[in-house]
Order: structure tokens, then sequence, then C-alpha cells
């Protein structure tokens, strides 16, 4: 038997949650596609979500997961608190699903994720011709908000992550050496994190030098590293499909002067954040800090699109949480909750002082941040 991800209770509590904000908007049924929404209520674990996931949640009974008919062994062996309904390769998956709203018997009001990925267009088009009274009814954020805020157990999950996330810099810091590739680097990386207890991450952990540092989503390549090379390094390790993100930019031999004083502009930029990271403060407040810290350390008409974002639960090609990003940004009115936890980034590129990456997972507490990641911030090597 695989163990589950969460304890029964924990989901019960969820699902609570979901219907009574179901009830208010005056939702019948939700229809649950996003991979880590569907993990949050019936606590389902593997890497199936390529392909279509429903979680059917009538206001009450069962919540009804719709996937694959192959996916039967892996939904009975975790023993989720869901009923199974599957279909074949070969079936209109609408189809599936319709029939499964039908037979419960829900209302006309239908909460749909339409912010989600994991609800292809033709899927919707051909559920509204299969149910013609269905009134669609925009769900989006709707489970989303209510994972802002982890429980003591997803944060037991986000500490774990965040030591494998410290093993894997660690791995990386005994290789890169001139004369290493960057391939040398991802796949010692690789080895101690699977050693360390970590799972396939959301995205793969992002190993690229300085040449390519502003490609945000690209990584290592057969080049060897030479003497005065810089190298991004951006990862996380992975526990209980949540996450615990960092970066750093590593110089190999002595860093030029300019790295060493946007290092330290970096260091105090994200200090600033952690310290307001309390409940009650704004998120543009958030962001607020940290721009005029930057400002403080001499740079000049700099501006980022945030300082950090959400995370926690993630399942690829992402560990924001699905793909929209709840960012730490100069417009956002978000108010922060203590048990909120995001990957605080100090990020100065193209600056008149130079260039610096420094990134952490941190949880908001009374007190202020709480810095998950522990990897030491080496500009040298």
């Amino acid at each position: 038997m695989t163990l589950t991800v969460f304890p029964p209770q924990e989901l019960a509590d969820r699902l609570r949650c979901v219907r009574s904000e179901m009830e208010h908007r005056g939702m019948d049924c939700l229809l649950v596609s996003k991979p880590e929404n569907i993990l949050y209520l019936a606590g389902l674990d593997h890497l199936g979500y390529f392909a279509l996931h429903v979680l059917v949640v009538p206001l009450e009974g069962r919540p009804v997961l719709v996937t694959r008919e192959m996916e039967r062994a892996t939904i009975e062996d975790q023993q989720l608190q869901v009923e199974f309904v599957g279909f074949s390769d070969s079936e209109p998956a609408e189809r599936c699903i319709a029939g499964v709203m039908l037979e419960l018997g829900v209302g006309p009001g239908v909460g749909i994720e339409k912010q989600s990925s994991g609800m292809p267009v033709a899927v919707y088009e051909g559920l509204c011709g299969e149910l013609t009274s269905m009134r669609s009814l925009d769900a989006s954020g709707l489970v989303d908000q209510l994972r802002f805020v982890k429980s003591p157990l997803e944060l037991e999950y986000m500490r774990a992550a965040a030591r494998v996330t410290d093993e894997m810099f660690d791995a990386a810091m005994q290789v890169i050496q001139v004369g290493a590739s960057e391939t040398d680097v991802a796949a010692e990386v690789h080895r101690r994190m699977v050693l360390a207890g970590g799972e396939p991450p959301g995205f793969t952990p992002f190993i690229r030098p300085a040449s390519r540092i502003h490609q945000e989503h690209t990584t290592w390549s057969n080049e060897r590293l030479q003497h005065g090379d810089a190298l991004f390094l951006e990862m996380s390790g992975c526990v209980g499909r949540y996450h615990a993100p960092a970066g750093r930019l590593v110089h190999l031999g002595q860093a030029p002067d300019s790295a060493l004083i946007a290092s330290e502009a970096c260091e105090n930029a994200f200090q600033s954040v952690v310290d307001v990271l309390c409940p009650g403060n704004l998120a543009r407040d958030v962001y607020a800090q940290w721009q005029t810290s930057v400002e403080q350390s001499g740079i000049r008409d700099y501006r980022r699109h945030h300082c950090g974002y959400m995370v926690g639960i993630g399942y690829p090609p992402s560990w924001t949480g699905g793909s929209q990003v709840i960012g730490l940004r100069s417009d956002s009115d978000m108010r922060l909750e203590a048990g909120m936890s995001f990957h605080i980034l100090s990020w100065i590129l193209g600056s008149n002082i130079g260039d610096c990456f420094l990134s952490n997972t941190v949880v908001v507490t009374e007190q202020g941040g709480d810095v998950l990641t522990h990897t030491p911030v080496r500009t040298c090597l």
C-alpha cells in the first residue's frame, strides 16, 4: 500500500472549506482540473497529470475523480477518499465527465477553473455541448486561495524539501571548478537530490553560465567552466510535492569588484524583505521595502516585476503551483498571513553597480520571515 500525502482528516477539512465557498458563490458542483488542487483535495500524488484529470466536487457526497482508466491501480493503491471513474483513450473525456455529473444529479451552476491549463478548450466546449443547461461559473482561484496558508504538515514537507535543496547546492559547490562541465554539475546535483530523499521537482535544476543569465528558464549545456566564469544556480528539492527553491550566482576565481558590491546590495535587500514578512503587511509594501533597499545601495533606475512569489505544491512543468504566479509585486494588495510561503528573489541584473542573484524560500511568521534554505552565500569559488 502506498502512503498518502495527507491524512484523511486534513483532506476532509479542506473539502469542507471548498464546499462552503461553493455554496457562497452559488455553485452546485465544482470541476477541479489543476493538478496541484487535485492533490490538495484528493491526495492523488503521481506523474500522470500530463493527461486530463477532473475532480467532480458536488455539494454533498464523495467527490468523483475522472481520468484515464489506466490510472485505476494507482488511485486504488493510494486509497483516496473519492470515487473513481475512468475513461478509455478512444472515449471523449467530456462525455464521461457529463455522465458522472448527471448521475450525481447536480444542479446547473458549475464552477470551472478557467485559469487552469489542465482543462483543454476542446473538453470544456464538449462538456457545454453535453450539458446544455449547464451554467458555467468561474471558479479560478477558489481552491488556490485556500492553499495560500500552509498547514503544519505542509510546512514539514517544505522544511524537508529545503534540506534537499541545501544538499543539491552543496553538491554543485563540490563540483564547480575550472575544467568541469555544466553537465558534470547537473549530474552530481541530481545524484545528491535523489540520495537526500528528493522527488522529481516541478522545474529541473536551472544551471547555466552568466552569458545566458537572462534566459530565465534554460538550463545546462556541455560547455566547460573557465577561470573568470560565473555560474547561475536556481533549484529546489521536492518532498511530498512541496518545494523550497533557492538561487545563487557563483564566480570561478576572484569576482570583479562590481559583483562584490552587487552581492552586498542583494543580501541587504533580501534581509529587508525577510524583516517585513509579517501578517497584515501588503505584498506591495514588501516589494517597496526591497526596492528602497536596492536604491539605498546606490542602484539607479532599477525595477523588477516582483521580489518573490508564492511557492509550495508543484507539478511539472513548474514549482509555482500552476500556470499563474502569485508575486510580491508593486501593485499587489494581497495581505500576508502567517503560514504563507514565498520564494524570495533578490535579483540585480544589468544595474550600474553589477550583477547578483540571491534567493531562498521563506515562511511568513508573526516575528518576520523564517528562512528555510540555508545554503551559504558564496560569491566566489
